[in-house]
């Protein structure tokens, strides 16, 4: 999709404000899984610190434990691929945008040594309509400051999954919305290649009702370990995978 479809996106806004609040009544908001945030899985040493940052994706929203969740089946996963100890850590935040997690959340994380930090955000930057430019500047600055934060660190990113495939999305609020996810995630991955980090493929969802948990617009427990493994290749890179 071309910049000029998704400034034509601009056109169906009232079709967007009308379907999303009907959404919005019709979806209950789900709440962070319980458990742990902060976890150690044992294995050999040198540990790899895992750090999982950005929206309710991150903070495991849609399922009942932080077990069954992102951060954890990703550490669970670097564990059972290369043996090594893992200790992991989910900041993640319902409703989170790449600016809140820049200005707010950032800041205020402890300089903890991460080697492997994994970004889950810019669905909700999609979701409220934020402009290209404005990602730009709120994603970038987020890349910026992660890594001068943490210079050493590998960081990803997973682009913002497909709308259109979302059990929520009303047919036409999930083609506007996928329009302009495209362009973000265009934009994401050029910053990525900009500043240091990497960029990982879209996930593909093959399985709607499996895939996303009772809300249909946050992951099931499923959901969760199916985007783990996608995501895993990308987030140890070739050296640690050869282990």
């Amino acid at each position: 999709m071309s910049r000029l479809a998704a400034l034509a996106t601009w056109l169906a806004f009232p079709v967007y404000i009308w379907q999303g609040m009907g959404v919005r009544r019709r979806t209950t908001r789900m709440v962070p899984a319980t458990g742990p945030v902060i976890h150690d899985i044992e294995g050999s040493e040198p540990a790899i610190a895992l750090l999982v940052l950005g929206d309710s994706s991150a903070a495991s929203v849609g399922i009942g434990r932080s077990e069954d969740g992102l951060a954890h089946q990703i550490a669970l996963q670097i564990a059972e691929r290369t043996g090594r100890a893992v200790r992991w850590r989910a900041a993640g935040f319902n409703s989170a945008t790449s600016a809140q997690i820049r200005q707010d959340v950032l800041p205020n994380l402890a300089p903890d040594p991460w080697t492997h930090i994994v970004l889950t955000i810019g669905t909700n930057d999609t979701k409220n309509f934020h402009s290209v430019p404005r990602f730009k500047k709120d994603f970038g600055g987020l890349l910026y400051g992660l890594r001068a934060k943490w210079p050493q660190a590998r960081i990803v990113w997973s682009p913002v999954l497909e709308f259109t495939r979302a059990p929520a999305m009303p047919d036409w609020l999930g083609r506007i919305l996928e329009v302009r996810a495209r362009e973000m995630n265009r934009m994401g991955e050029r910053l990525c290649n900009e500043r240091g980090a990497i960029a990982l493929p879209r996930l593909p969802i093959i399985d709607p009702e499996a895939g996303f948990a009772s809300d249909g617009f946050h992951a099931s427990e499923l959901g969760y370990r199916a985007w783990a493994e996608h995501m895993l290749p990308g987030v140890l890179g070739g050296e640690e995978a050869a282990i």
